[in-house]
Order: structure tokens, then sequence, then C-alpha cells
């Protein structure tokens, strides 16, 4: 996964930000004729058929991802020319949308806020640093950066360390050592700089991980619908793949969007034994997503 990189295909109508830093919106143009705002209602009416609201909210999260299993993985969800925006994708999920979407839909279900607006402006809010839409840079690329802005803004405890983490001792770069690889930092140069400081600012922050031989005996102390940042070997990158914690059974299983030609999925064998299979996944971050 190259960090929170997307595209989505979507007819497009531009809708002018407000002065709270709502940005531009990507979408259809009506509820009628809006496939997502049909998708978000119809998960609305589910959670409220289902009495999800009255569940803990990492059981929430749950429930939410598994009425999208069989979705179809869409890679490069969020990039999209012109001025950043927010962009809505409930057909179709990279690893990082599903997962955030999955927490968006908790949280909005525990709240009881269930309108299409309510949603998005929740998507916004956990998507963009500080939940302000300022251009590109303005949005979490890095996963790491994503959990620690959202553990500010009171989304989720960063649990890593207290459940027998150890330190995670590398550095980020891969966004500004490939800026020809993203089509806006190539296209706007002037964002590097910004890149480069976020960049930097997360390399000064002591973060955790469970390495692969020790998320076995870590999952009794991961919760159904904590949210699994897996560490990557990638050079410059801090995660490389993202999803849920699932309970089935007496085994902590991995709710996902895989990756291009797969769909949404609980693996078939534990976490533990998925981290193996994969030579670039080297262990585990984990937020634990609170009661709003």
């Amino acid at each position: 996964m190259v960090p929170y990189a997307r595209v989505i295909t979507v007819t497009i109508v531009l809708v002018l930000a407000s002065a709270v830093g709502f940005g531009f919106e990507r979408s259809f143009g009506s509820p009628d004729d809006n496939p997502d705002s049909v998708i978000c209602a119809k998960t609305f009416r589910l959670a409220a058929e289902q009495k999800w609201a009255s569940l803990p909210i990492g059981d929430v999260i749950v429930e939410v991802g598994k009425s999208f299993l069989g979705n179809e993985y869409v890679a490069h969800t969020l990039e999209q020319p012109g001025e950043e925006c927010l962009v809505v994708n409930l057909r179709g999920f990279d690893c990082v949308s599903f997962y955030e979407n999955c927490v968006v839909f908790a949280r909005c279900i525990k709240k009881g806020t269930t309108t299409f607006d309510d949603y998005k402006r929740e998507l916004q809010r956990i998507r963009y640093r500080g939940g302000i839409i300022d251009q590109y840079p303005s949005r979490l690329h890095y996963t790491s950066d994503y959990f620690f802005d959202n553990e500010k803004k009171g989304t989720w405890k960063v649990v890593t360390k207290e459940i027998g983490g150890e330190p995670f001792i590398k550095k980020v770069s891969f966004m500004s050592a490939h800026a020809d690889s993203y089509k806006k930092l190539k296209e706007n140069p002037e964002f590097l700089p910004v890149i480069e400081q976020q960049e930097e600012a997360i390399n000064k922050r002591t973060m955790f991980f469970i390495p692969n031989a020790r998320v076995a005996a870590a999952a009794p102390s991961i919760k159904n619908g904590d949210i699994i940042g897996i560490t990557t070997n990638i050079e410059g990158m801090d995660v490389g793949h993202t999803g849920v914690a699932v309970w089935q059974g007496t085994d902590l299983h991995f709710m996902h969007a895989p990756i291009a030609g797969a769909r949404v999925q609980i693996t078939d064998v534990p976490l533990a034994e998925y981290l193996k299979k994969v030579k670039k996944h080297t262990g585990i971050m984990v937020a634990r997503v609170l009661e709003p």
C-alpha cells in the first residue's frame, strides 16, 4: 500500500466549501441519484433494525464491516484531479477507506447522527488533520500519523504499548523519497516541503509496535473492532496495510480490503498466522476506538 494514495471513478459535482473548512465534495448531484447516499441510508437503516447502537462501539465497527463483506477492492480511492476534496465511495474500498468507514459509521450510529451529511462531517473529521481540508497535505497520509491525529481528536486510544508493544525504530520518508509517484506532489512541488515537515514531526515521536512473533501472545488483549495497522519492511514506510480485528470463537482474525482483484473479507486464518504469510509484514499497531 502506498500511504493513502487512492483513486475513485464517480460522476463529479463540486460543492463549495463552508467557512469552517468543509472542503469541496465530489459525489453525485442529489441524494436520489447518489449511490453512496443510498448505501449510507441503507447502512443506517440496518443499524436501526438490528439495534447496533446498543452494542459496544467495537462490536458496531465489526457489524458495519461485515455489512461490507464482498465489496470490491478499489485502489487509490482518494486521488482526484483538482483541489483536494472530500471523496465519498461506499461501493468499493482500499484498506484504509474500509476501516475508516467502519469507524465513521460506528461513531455516527452511537451518536444518533445518521443523515448523509452527518456521515460526511464525521468522515472529514477523521480523514483530515484536525478535521480541516486544506489542500493535499492536510490529508492524513501515513497511518501512524493518522493514528496520532485521531488520538488527539479523541476518536481512539492507541493501545499498542500497553498491550505489549516495543519501540518502533523506523523513520518515515516514503512520500518525499518517491514524490514522482504521487501525482499531487508531482503537479504541486510546493506541497513537498510540507510533506517533509510532516515526516520530520512523525520521526520525532516515540511509537510502538508488536512484532509478528509476539502477536499471538498479545491477541487476548486485542478487542473486537480494534483498528490494526500492519507495519512493513518497505523502506521509509511505517504501515503497509490496515484493517479491523475480529474475534471468531477463540481466534483473533482480521477483516480487511486486501488487494486489487479481491473483495472485503475476513482472513481464513488467525491474524498472527496471516501476518507470517506475507514477507513485508513485520508486526502491528493497535488503536481502540472510544465511545463518542
